[in-house]
């Protein structure tokens, strides 16, 4: 789960420099759910990423909450699982 939202963050990073929006902060609170097996295995089988991002300017919420879709569809770890990656994004300018 850490990996998922590490990668889903470095995206979202990327993608706010290259479209030239300022990112102050960013925090993510993922969930996940997982079933375990009588022999102690398990497996994930959902995550909830909830990043929460403050950027600088406010006329530019809706373009940087965009770019969390495109920051799913690049991250290499959420393309690999097999569960679903859910995001619950919060844009906050400052």
């Amino acid at each position: 789960m850490g990996a998922l939202s590490a990668c889903h963050m470095l995206w979202v990073l990327h993608l706010s420099a290259d479209a030239g929006i300022v990112v102050e902060e960013y925090v993510d609170h993922a969930r996940g759910e997982m079933v375990e097996h009588p022999d102690g295995s398990g497996e994930f089988t959902r995550v909830v990423l909830r990043p929460k991002v403050k950027i600088r300017d406010a006329a530019r919420a809706e373009e940087a909450a965009a770019l969390h879709e495109a920051a799913h569809r690049l991250c290499f770890i959420a393309r690999s699982v097999t569960f679903p990656v859910e995001h619950e994004i919060q844009i906050i300018p400052i």
